[in-house]
């Protein structure tokens, strides 16, 4: 499995970006996919997660702000991310957990910029 990620940018503080990630091959139920983000000097951490049940999971410091969602029939992602602020600044990873496995994939990161 492969996740290919998307969307990132350079925006202004109050803006927002959509990110997007696709996964080829095959993820079966149950599983899970999510963001994580990295900024520089600090640990990656969870963003949002989204089961194949729909269930969400968000990080406290983005609810209310973004927005996970996914379209399983064409095994994508997303990450909706509205009124961004400074500490948004970092790469954001997709991850996708196949429960039935065990198995973890990450995909490369896309680089999320907010401007004063």
């Amino acid at each position: 499995v492969q996740l290919q990620a998307s969307g990132g940018g350079l925006v202004q503080a109050g803006e927002s970006l959509r990110l997007s990630c696709v996964a080829s091959g095959s993820i079966f139920s149950p599983n899970s996919m999510g963001w994580y983000r990295q900024a520089p000097g600090k640990q990656r951490e969870l963003v949002a997660s989204i089961t194949s049940g729909g269930s969400t999971n968000y990080a406290d410091s983005v609810k209310g702000r973004f927005t996970i969602s996914r379209d399983n029939a064409k095994k994508t992602v997303y990450l909706q991310m509205n009124s961004l602020k400074l500490e948004d600044t970092a790469t954001y990873y997709c991850k996708a957990t196949d429960y039935r496995n065990g198995m973890t994939y990450w995909g490369k990161g896309t680089l999320v910029t907010v401007s004063s």
